[in-house]
């Protein structure tokens, strides 16, 4: 049997799949979790923080799907340096754009007004194609390339390019209603720069360099084991998060029994007013919060309120229905 031990002066060699990209893929996995459980937070509203009008929070999900993206660039050379293994890369191409059509079937569903068209899963099966050529092409064709996927967007305008139909290629400036959306400029320029980074490494013989180190402790075997399983990961996640943030929305909102009757009565009152039952639901939910944060409840059921309280409580219901 063959001893799987290394002498401690032994350099491990060259490894055909590179840990650190593993690791760095995984990394990036993580910091998208933090994104979407925030997302889903205030998409839920349970935190007062609209993320995705949040500039601080935005620019943190575009170098997200960034990273996302030179790392694919990188690992479409590394998978392809002897060659293009056709039924490999095939069966790769279908599983990305099978779980991209699930997202968009999904969210459909689950998010109607907001349904993702043309997410990061969508870019990635279109960029693995319109990347092949640039596997053989010199560096600095590749460098040209990039550029222009930048500058394009910033130069060329027109009304035509708006059309939502459109909206794939990332030239129209109409804002698009989409909880994902990474069309194919500027965003190719970002799978370019791996491509580019992963022939010079190849190159310069870095990569060799890079191949060498292991992911050994714990932590860094865990984050490179899910950065070498990113797509089930990717695509199960969101659910998972859904599934217990909408139990704790429902938990948040829901009425304790003694509040019931109050909250019928209010939500009754708020529909006639001509208020949508969403709000009104969500308005006396959060009533019946500020009463008792105000300790005000307990009198609230006894009618015992003074005239003082009773504007207090009016107070307290007007801020409720003014939030958004």
């Amino acid at each position: 049997m063959s001893s799987a031990v290394t002498e401690p002066n032994e350099k491990p060699a060259p490894s055909r799949r590179i840990d650190l990209i593993d690791l760095a893929r995984g990394v990036t996995l993580l910091a998208m979790f933090v994104f979407h459980f925030a997302w889903d937070l205030s998409l839920f509203r349970l935190i007062d923080v609209d993320i995705a009008m949040e500039p601080g929070w935005r620019w943190f999900a575009r170098c997200i799907a960034g990273s996302f993206l030179v790392l694919v660039g990188i690992s479409l050379v590394l998978a392809t340096r002897d060659g293009i293994n056709g039924k490999a890369f095939l069966r790769r191409l279908a599983m990305v754009a099978g779980a991209a059509a699930l997202v968009t079937l999904g969210t459909w569903f689950a998010l109607p007004d907001s349904f993702v068209f043309f997410g990061i899963l969508h870019h990635i099966a279109l960029a693995s194609v319109l990347a092949l050529p640039f596997l053989r092409l010199p560096p600095l064709a590749i460098a040209g390339a990039i550029i222009t996927c930048f500058a394009l967007p910033e130069l060329l305008t027109s009304p035509i390019l708006d059309a939502r139909w459109l909206g794939w290629l990332g030239l129209g400036r109409l804002p698009l209603q989409t909880a994902d959306y990474v069309p194919v400029l500027p965003w190719f320029g970002c799978v370019l720069a791996g491509v580019l980074a992963a022939r010079l490494a190849l190159a310069t013989g870095l990569a060799d360099s890079l191949s060498r180190w292991r992911a050994v402790s714990v932590p860094a075997r865990l984050i490179a084991w899910g950065g070498r399983h990113s797509l089930p990961i990717y695509l199960l996640h969101q659910p998972i998060f859904f599934a217990i943030l909408l139990v704790a929305a429902r938990i948040a909102t829901l009425p304790a029994a003694d509040a019931r009757p109050f909250v019928a009565a209010c939500e009754r009152s708020c529909t006639g007013s001509g208020q949508s039952a969403d709000l009104c639901r969500r308005a006396c939910a959060c009533t019946v919060q500020g009463l008792k944060r105000d300790q005000l409840w307990a009198k609230v059921l006894a009618d015992t309120l003074t005239e003082d309280e009773r504007d207090q409580m009016s107070d307290i219901a007007q801020a409720c229905y003014g939030r958004p």
